[in-house]
């Protein structure tokens, strides 16, 4: 019996750190994202403007910059629908830090996962586990035209 236990223990924690280990690198369009029905179910309601570093955009007035990172359950979901669930937890954070200081746009938007700048013109990254997806953006508050 003490056999089976100790057996049942390995194998429980192989599969928990086998589980736990996977973080998948995935990019997808934050424009797609934005203009999907699913963000407008989660709040997304087009008052607050977001442009990825490098876009062109007249920036009248910077308010600051602002970093958020946020992470969902990614069990039994694809990677795609668990990235699109926390990046749009993620910009909703940041509408509702750029209305409060009465910005219209999130401009220079960049993924920041782990402190890591990853720059793009039309893509966010995202990192998907069995367990958990994150997402961290970091952008500078402001009003443009």
């Amino acid at each position: 019996m003490r056999r089976f236990a100790l057996f049942a223990a390995a194998a429980l924690l192989t599969v928990a750190s086998t589980a736990h280990a996977r973080e998948t690198r995935v990019e997808q369009s934050l424009r797609s994202l934005i203009e999907s029905p699913e963000a407008k179910a989660a709040g997304i309601d087009g008052s607050v403007r977001f442009y990825l570093a490098g876009e062109k955009v007249n920036v009248q007035q910077r308010m600051g910059e602002d970093v958020t990172n946020k992470k969902t359950n990614a069990a039994n979901k694809s990677d795609e629908v668990a990235c699109n669930w926390v990046a749009l937890s993620a910009l909703k954070a940041l509408q509702d830090g750029a209305k409060s200081r009465g910005a219209n746009a999130v401009v220079d938007i960049v993924s920041y996962y782990k402190k890591n700048e990853f720059k793009s013109t039309t893509n966010y990254e995202c990192y998907a586990g069995a367990i958990l997806a994150g997402v961290a953006l970091k952008g500078t508050y402001a009003k443009v035209k």
